[in-house]
């Protein structure tokens, strides 16, 4: 495998959309434990994805692949090429740790996020992002749900310093309608939506998109069903060795989309900030040490 050429992950994802139910079913099977779940018989691989043989068969030639021996193949390839990669042979990061500690697991599955992540980022799509974001003719409104509500409100505790004109929803609220009372065409929403996708939020997007709001959104690499409404989005690889998804790579573009937003306009980000300092040593809300 050349280096920087498609991997079957990346495969899949282009082609999510174009699947059928029971295809897209089986797509979403193999991402969930890529690549070890593509590496047994076809037979059981359509088992643990609860789809028939012929199924595999079908979209594996989507894939563009002439059958199942040949999507092996390159699976074994895409293996063997990681085996060779430097990063697959570093020294342990926690150095007092075993290889095989957790620390060292997990910081080794977050960094392959990221990168996995970045590698299919459009570098352009992120600045038009920003830009959106840092528009204050624009209202901005910024979704969480029930566990992305802290990115959706770290974010927005940062845009409050920097621009104005801004609303935080939290789609779990039964009270999220009500926000959408103001909302106008070209306005702006960046919405955080992982598995398991909510409906509230979809719904709420669905009004957003009716009203002519642009929609920045925020998922992971199985894509909230948002995507089809979003007018740009941002896939974040998401697995770590846990019971819990990570959330690492999501705030890592938040957090590069605060730095980007605040140098767009940075004479008003700085007035704001040194305004709000202002009142912070009126209230006397933090300690000074000078």
């Amino acid at each position: 495998m050349q280096e920087g050429a498609q991997t079957i992950s990346d495969r899949i994802q282009d082609k999510l959309d174009d699947l059928t139910r029971a295809e897209r079913q089986l797509a979403l099977s193999i991402l969930e434990n890529y690549p070890a779940s593509g590496l047994g018989p076809l037979a059981a691989l359509a088992k643990d994805a609860h789809v028939s043989v012929p199924t595999v068969a079908r979209m594996v030639q989507k894939l563009g692949y002439k059958g199942y021996p040949d999507f092996q193949a390159e699976l074994r390839e895409e293996l063997r090429a990681k085996a060779r990669d430097p990063i697959a042979k570093h020294e342990t990061w926690a150095e007092a740790a075993p290889s095989g500690h957790i620390l060292n697991r997990f910081t080794d599955a977050v960094i392959e996020n990221i990168r996995h992540t970045l590698g299919h980022i459009d570098a352009e799509a992120f600045d038009r992002a920003c830009d959106l974001v840092a528009d204050t003719d624009r209202h901005l409104y910024i979704v969480g749900g029930r566990v992305t509500h802290t990115l959706a409100e770290y974010l927005f505790l940062h845009m409050q310093v920097i621009r104005s004109a801004l609303t935080h929803v939290q789609s779990t609220s039964n009270t999220w309608p009500h926000y959408l009372l103001n909302a106008q065409e070209g306005d702006v929403f960046v919405i955080f939506d992982v598995r398991r996708y909510e409906n509230n939020t979809l719904k709420l997007a669905e009004i957003a998109h009716e009203r002519g709001a642009e929609i920045i959104l925020f998922t992971d690499q199985w894509r909230s069903p948002v995507h089809q409404l979003a007018d740009i989005t941002f896939s974040s690889r998401i697995v770590v060795p846990s019971a819990w998804d990570s959330a690492a790579t999501t705030m890592l573009l938040i957090e590069t989309m605060i730095a980007a937003v605040q140098g767009l306009d940075w004479k008003q980000a700085k007035e704001r900030m040194e305004e709000l300092e202002e009142m912070f040593d009126h209230t006397k809300l933090f300690r000074k040490f000078t």
